[in-house]
């Protein structure tokens, strides 16, 4: 772990707790900055609150005091990725001068590890794990980090220099870099996504390209290369372009031709290998192929990785086979085009569980997914109205309401036969009736447990 002696007796706020609001606090005491965390939310985790209370961290919970710059002097701000730039607190730090960075930015400042970071709108958390599982080995460690759930700033402090720290990186979390420096950037796909924190497509897609803003010729961009506008992203970059591509549009980085994925002229694997399903995870192989060949990983080493795993929780993640009937948690699909690659993985007929946050998003877009297979669809949350409409367009006569996904993991059940898919796959964020998504996937997989106990 490096040094960062300039935050020695620093005023730092850090606003938003969390996991990694509360890591990146007991990082910054370590380093003997004047620590003062901030949330608006006063119903605290009590272990969380115990741990920054034994370290003599000071918290101001409940509020976010209009004078809590002024009166604190504060000079620097770590801040919570999901809190907006209109936050009051931000807006008026934007005025005062003050730098606003994120958690994985000052992970960052104290990294010893080479670091590989994963962007995208979707595909982020499988495309890591991958890459980490590549790279992992009996002499040298890979870590996951950020937004796959663990905090970078925990992952920074015990990762050595023969280490490397594979980072999940979302848009919220690269507004707020500065120095931020992935040797390899991975830049999955770019689609429409989170414009009610973002504003306007623009800013969503200049947040993204901040994984390579840092980056020079000795670094290298994994890109996907099978739209043009990802295409024409690419020339924003000062690092080496590798590209990946399912549709074979090059053989300049790693690609499917005729079923099979090859890196430049080496023949890796039959994509039906894989281990889990759906054109989506052919992409997120292409990427950490690519990331593996960088790395100088063996291919029969890639392929037992790609042949052996079995998907990343909540994400399309494959639960149970109960009387014929299937059923898969995708909880993670927080956005239309998330839902969109679900339905696309699935030739039988689906019966599906949407609805959640109403982010004005357009869900007329996910008419063309639900048309071919889709039977029913069982829908709650904020956006319950809106998914009937579609539903109708989509030519679906079964639509029902429930008030839970749990009770909507009944009504499928009930309503379903023998080769049916159940697939919970929202289209939407889980905190109109959830704190997390992993939650609201959570009590999906309890749900499918409970039927089973049943029989």
């Amino acid at each position: 772990m490096k040094s960062v002696e300039d935050l020695e007796d620093k005023n730092v706020l850090v606003l938003g707790m969390a996991k990694s609001g509360v890591s990146a606090a007991l990082l910054l005491h370590r380093l003997r900055a004047n620590v003062l965390v901030n949330d608006a939310n006063a119903n605290q985790p009590q272990e969380l609150i115990e741990k920054l209370e034994n370290k003599g961290i000071r918290m101001v919970l409940g509020e976010h005091p209009a004078n809590i710059l002024s009166q604190n002097k504060i000079e620097l701000i770590v801040k919570n990725p999901g809190i907006p730039y209109t936050n009051p607190v931000l807006v008026d730090a934007q005025a005062r001068g003050i730098k606003i960075v994120s958690e994985p930015e000052l992970a960052y400042w104290i990294m010893d590890s080479e670091l590989i970071g994963v962007t995208g709108s979707n595909g982020k958390t499988t495309v890591t794990t991958l890459i980490q599982l590549m790279l992992d080995d009996n002499k040298k460690h890979a870590y996951v980090a950020g937004n796959i759930g663990v905090p970078a700033t925990t992952v920074a402090q015990k990762a050595t220099a023969e280490d490397k720290i594979v980072m999940e990186l979302s848009s919220f979390m690269l507004a707020g870099i500065d120095r931020l420096h992935p040797h390899i950037a991975v830049l999955n796909n770019i689609f429409a996504s989170h414009l009610d924190w973002h504003k306007t497509r623009e800013n969503y897609v200049n947040d993204k390209m901040n994984i390579t803003k840092n980056q020079t010729k000795d670094d290298f961009l994994v890109i996907n290369w099978d739209n043009t506008e990802w295409q024409e992203l690419a020339k924003r970059t000062q690092a080496k372009v590798v590209p990946f591509s399912r549709q074979g549009l090059t053989k300049s980085g790693a690609y499917e031709i005729e079923g099979k994925l090859y890196f430049k002229d080496e023949l890796i694997m039959e994509a039906d290998e894989i281990g889990i399903p759906g054109e989506q995870n052919v992409e997120n192989a292409l990427a950490a192929i690519a990331v593996a060949k960088i790395e100088k990983v063996s291919t029969a080493h890639i392929k037992q990785v790609l042949t052996t795993f079995g998907g990343v929780k909540h994400r399309i993640q494959y639960v149970e086979n109960l009387n014929g009937r299937q059923f898969y948690n995708d909880s993670k699909a927080t956005d239309i085009e998330a839902t969109q690659v679900a339905l696309r993985s699935f030739k039988k007929p689906v019966i599906l569980i949407a609805g959640g946050l109403d982010r004005h998003d357009d869900l007329d877009r996910l008419i063309p997914d639900l048309e071919p297979n889709v039977k029913e669809v069982i829908v709650n949350g904020e956006t319950a109205e809106k998914f009937k409409k579609i539903a109708q367009k989509a030519g679906i006569s079964v639509i029902k309401d429930s008030s839970r996904v749990s009770e909507s993991v009944e009504i499928a059940y009930q309503d379903s036969k023998e080769g049916d898919i159940i697939l919970l796959s929202p289209a939407a964020a889980s905190w109109d009736q959830y704190k997390t998504f992993e939650e609201r996937g959570d009590e999906f997989i309890a749900a499918v447990q409970n039927l089973h106990k049943g029989e």
